[in-house]
Formats: structure tokens, sequence, C-alpha cells
């Protein structure tokens, strides 16, 4: 059984997400209470975001002219400018790339079919606000508000927030481009208007509630759609896909379409190109669930969606070799690229490493199972900021005694525009020991 449609005609939603986005300078971390982009927000045992994070709220790095993440946006919104003109030649796809990033848990997970018990969810995964609101995990999460308000072509860019490990390619916050395009029938069988979208019977998912799903039926199609629609969706979407790829990495590129799962698309597939002499994986991508068109109000429709990761493709395009360069406000790193061209990013130079190491017993109420890595990886960055490179869990181990356990992590230390002085940096690791024994009540070895 599927889901009850929204009795709403989808023309006469609000966009409500498309509200202006103001500065981070009014964000203010209280006690009780966290305001972003002019909301109060109640903090509870959920609520982990940090001033650190907070601070990148602002930056738009994908909107900054001639940086490299908006080189790389500018070049796939023309592309899908060029790709989809309506009868009058005018661009069929329209672009969302300043939307708020605060999300309900609704639009970041439920709305998407992300069942309850998906690790996405962990609040070891994700910046939450409080249990209900978070920053966006990826561009995804303005997806069916976007449908709801009348729009069947869309690009969704801008910054997204996870928690995650620390070195040269990955960071808490990085930039995607989503799109969806939703096919009605009559658009799909132009040329051939006896053929369906839906098959006149089927089965669907045993259970009521699909979001409880984490594994698809069947790669092939989704029990409601005909094998024709699905193909000649599938046709269409690797088509422009791939020429959107080839206009970044060339036509001779090497590729190939890698079968995957994804809660909201089903079949869904991951394209990866030969590159350097490895499979690079570029993006994600299927045909949307037909449960989250329904929901949205869309009926005798099919769609296709796909999602990239802006950093991704820079790193690769521009040969940048560390993701905190992104984030740089030096003129020698910015001054390269210009003229929405894509260069070879040229080293200003070189600065050695400074590294320590950091080991502590856990209180006994924690053990190896049940710390989260990372919070350790957040309290880094909130007093490390960019000066850390990398953090490697090195050791780890429980005395067969006394039963507490113990870690040790080695922090790299590198600054991108200067040479870090070992004292310094035996400041700011102080500075992380000491607050590692006020939050966590651990003992430093």
């Amino acid at each position: 059984m599927f889901f009850i449609k929204i009795i709403t005609a989808r023309s006469v939603f609000r966009l409500q997400c498309a509200r202006p986005r103001f500065l981070s300078s009014q964000a203010n971390i209280s006690e009780k209470t966290i305001d972003l982009y002019r909301q109060q927000y109640a903090r509870d045992s959920w609520t982990n975001i940090t001033p650190k994070i907070i601070s990148h709220l602002d930056r738009n790095l994908h909107l900054k002219q001639n940086h490299p993440l908006s080189i790389i946006r500018k070049k796939i919104v023309n592309y899908f400018y060029g790709a989809y003109l309506n009868p009058r030649g005018n661009p069929l796809f329209s672009v969302y790339d300043n939307l708020s990033p605060v999300v309900s848990i609704e639009q970041n997970f439920d709305n998407l079919l992300i069942p309850k018990d998906h690790p996405s969810r962990a609040k070891s995964d994700c910046y939450y606000i409080n249990k209900d609101y978070l920053l966006r995990a990826h561009t995804t999460a303005h997806q069916v508000e976007l449908i709801q308000a009348g729009l069947d072509n869309f690009l969704v860019v801008g910054d997204v927030y996870r928690r995650d490990e620390i070195d040269a390619t990955h960071y808490p916050v990085f930039h995607q481009l989503d799109a969806v395009r939703i096919i009605h029938q009559d658009k799909l069988f132009e040329r051939t208007p006896e053929l369906k979208v839906f098959e006149t019977s089927y089965k669907t998912h045993l259970s009521k509630d699909t979001s409880t799903i984490s594994e698809c039926i069947d790669q092939q199609k989704q029990p409601c759609h005909t094998l024709e629609a699905v193909k000649l969706c599938e046709h269409e979407m690797k088509r422009v896909l791939l020429g959107m790829v080839k206009e970044l990495f060339g036509d001779k590129i090497k590729y190939r379409w890698v079968e995957t799962t994804f809660p909201f698309t089903q079949p869904s597939w991951e394209l990866e190109i030969f590159f350097n002499g490895n499979w690079l994986e570029i993006l994600g991508c299927g045909i949307t669930r037909n449960e989250i068109l329904d929901r949205a109000g869309v009926d005798n429709s099919i769609a296709y969606a796909f999602g990239v990761g802006l950093e991704r493709l820079a790193m690769v395009l521009f040969d940048i070799p560390d993701i905190r360069l992104f984030w740089s406000t030096d003129s020698g790193f910015l001054n390269q690229f210009k003229d929405d061209k894509i260069v070879k990013y040229k080293p200003v130079s070189v600065h050695p490493q400074c590294t320590n190491d950091i080991s502590f017993w856990l209180p006994q109420e924690l053990s190896l199972e049940t710390f989260s890595v990372n919070d350790f990886y957040d309290l880094v960055r909130t007093f490390g900021g960019d000066m850390v490179e990398q953090v490697t869990l090195i050791d780890k181990f429980t005395h067969p005694k006394t039963g507490k356990s113990s870690l040790c992590f080695r922090i790299v230390y590198r600054h991108m525009e200067r040479t870090l002085t070992q004292a310094e940096v035996n400041l700011v690791h102080a500075k992380i020991g000491s607050e590692l024994i006020k939050e966590f009540n651990v003992v430093i070895r």
C-alpha cells in the first residue's frame, strides 16, 4: 500500500525554504538556546553543533567568484542549461544555490525514506541543533519541498555538514549539487501513447511504512513502474550525466556504471571514471522512489535524481591535494583561478609538519565501543582549527585487570600558509588535552 497523496494542489505550495540566508554573525549559542538565521532553537541532549562549525555558515564558497568550487558549479549548471530547453528556447532547469542549511529531521531523513535505524541519522554522524533540527547532511534534503512547490526540473547547490575523520580528503563542511528531473507520462511516451508509466496491477512493499525498508526489492525496477518507463528514464539519465562528465573530463574518458542502493532511488547507480590509473566514483544517481513523488502530489510521472560532491571533482580537476585549501583566504591560492577556467594548482609553498601524540584513559563509564571518535575529532577541530592536517587512531586497548580503556591518537599539525613552530603547536596540543579532560573526564597518560 502506497502513501496517501497530498490532497492540496502542487501549485499552491509556497517555497518556504527559499528564504534569504542571514549572516552567521547573528548566530548565538547560550546554555539553553541556539539562535540561527533569526530563529531560536531549544538545546537538548541531541545538540552537538559547535561554534567552529557555525563559523562556516556564511562562507558560501560555491558562490565566490573564481573559487574552484564555484567554477565547477557554473560548469555543471551551464551544462544543464544547454542540455534541457523549453519550447521557447529557455533553460528548463531552475537553480537554488542559497537555501538555508538548517533543516528538519523530516526534510533530511523522513521525506527521503531513510530508515529510522539508518546509521546516517546517528548523533555521531550529523550536526544536530536539537532532536528536531540539524544542519543538512545533504542537499537532497530540499528535494521534496521543491517538488511540492511545483518544480519538475531543478538543481540544488549548497554547503552540507557531516561529522567525519580528519585527513586531506575529509572536512566537516563540504558542498554538494543535487538534481531532480520529473518526466510526465505524456512526455515520456510522446511517440508511443499506448505505453504507460505504471503497471496496471502490482505488489508493493509488505510494510505500510516504507521508510523502514533498508534495501530495495529489485534493482531492475520498482514494482509500480513498467519496464519501458524505467528503461527510457534510465537511458536519458545516463546519457545526460555521461555528457556532463565528458564536459568536465573530456570525451575520451573511460567510465563504468556500478549498481548500488540508496534509500531514495531504485534502481540506483554510481558513475565511475578511470582517472590517473584508478577508478574514481564521481556521482550517485537513480530512479526516484515513487513513494517520494506520491507524497508530494505528483501523478503519472517518473523521475530521476543524482548528487555529486563539488570538492571531489575540484580536487581531481584542479589537482588540489588538501581539502582545507578550499577554505584558504590566501591570495597565493585564490589568485591562481580566474575566468572560470580549470587550471592545475601550483603549491604556494610546502610547510613542514609537526606531529604530537595524545593518549588517555577513558572514564569507567565509557568503553572503546561507546566512545565516539567523532566527538574527539570535533574537539580537535574546535581548538586546533585548520592547523590540524590529520588525526589518526594509532593504538587502543583495554586493561585486563582494571577494565579501563585507553586510546592514543597521532595529531599532525601543518598550516597551509606558514610554518608552525613546535612551541605554538605545543600550546594548542596542551589546550586540546585540557579540554579533553574537561569534556570527557579522561585521564591523560
